[in-house]
């Protein structure tokens, strides 16, 4: 039996998790061996339903686990609940944000790096079947050179978990999972309930459209000859779910982790450069970490 333990069980990818390992043959061989959240209710609750062992402590189960799942609503939560396990080498999955803060998230890939562990997450909604469709057609030119696109997303910002950075990662890893994950700059445009953000390439610009409270996904990819568009993320929500936790089981079987450690942490500082150009006013450089 691969032993997994839940951190920051508060998170709704916690439920959806639990609920893949408890009724799916796939991954019969997994044993969540304790929970563990500051928000204790949601701790009693998985434990009322699935009778799992609550942890007193975030690192009480360091050594016991072939795995770490860390679903933490709060981003400043992440590196802190990973910490005390890295030096096991076991497979993390880090839900998203990964970090809110730059140093944090590089000193953070750094140490996984240097320790060998491998790491899967970000946002669930990269894995719905329309986002790689249009990945693949860019990285192939279908329809010619991609031109440009658009992406709309939910924005939360009023919130305990860390304000802006609670939902912003979703739209981000949208369009870095299509267009690539190196933009090079941001501007932003802001009105009362929406927040526009031009994420700015060599040679093309992605139009990303945060609305505030509207839990409405669209995608858009702008070709020479074509134009692909559709709503997301709406009635793949299971799949996606799935899918990501099928990305970590593989690393639990010593599969390959898909992206680098500097791709992996790039939402956090185009995050970062969004709130920048948000306060400025001004097109903001995204300045990555150097790993």
């Amino acid at each position: 039996m691969k032993k997994v333990v839940i951190l920051g069980c508060e998170n709704s990818h916690a439920d959806s998790f639990l609920e893949y390992i408890y009724t799916s043959a796939f991954c019969k061989d997994i044993q969540v061996i304790g929970i563990y959240s500051e928000e204790q209710d949601a701790c009693l609750r998985l434990n009322n339903k699935y009778g799992i062992n609550i942890l007193q402590t975030y690192d009480a189960a360091v050594g016991k686990v072939d795995g770490v799942i860390i679903t933490a609503r709060h981003g400043k939560n992440h590196y802190k609940f990973a910490k005390p396990y890295i030096a096991t080498g076991v497979p993390m999955f880090i839900d998203k944000p990964i970090t809110i803060d730059e140093e944090e998230a590089t000193r953070f890939m750094k140490e996984l790096r240097d320790n060998n562990v491998k790491v899967s997450g970000g946002s669930v909604c990269k894995h719905d079947p329309f986002v790689q469709k249009l990945k693949e057609h860019h990285q192939n030119n279908i329809g010619g050179q991609t031109l440009g696109g658009f992406v709309r997303a939910p924005i939360h910002p009023k919130n305990i978990y860390g304000g802006f950075f609670f939902y912003a990662q979703h739209l981000v890893e949208i369009v870095c999972e299509i267009f690539g994950r190196n933009p090079v700059s941001v501007r932003v445009f802001e009105s009362d309930n929406k927040l526009d953000v031009c994420f700015i390439y060599d040679s093309f610009v992605v139009h990303g459209l945060y609305v505030n409270e509207n839990n409405l996904y669209f995608a858009s990819r702008y070709a020479e000859t074509t134009v692909e568009t559709s709503r997301i993320f709406d009635n793949t929500t299971v799949y996606c779910s799935e899918k990501e936790f099928e990305e970590y089981y593989s690393l639990l079987c010593n599969g390959e982790q898909k992206l680098s450690y500097a791709d992996f942490i790039a939402p956090v500082f185009i995050m970062n450069a969004i709130v920048r150009a948000k306060l400025s006013g001004k097109c903001e450089p995204i300045v990555y970490a150097k790993l």
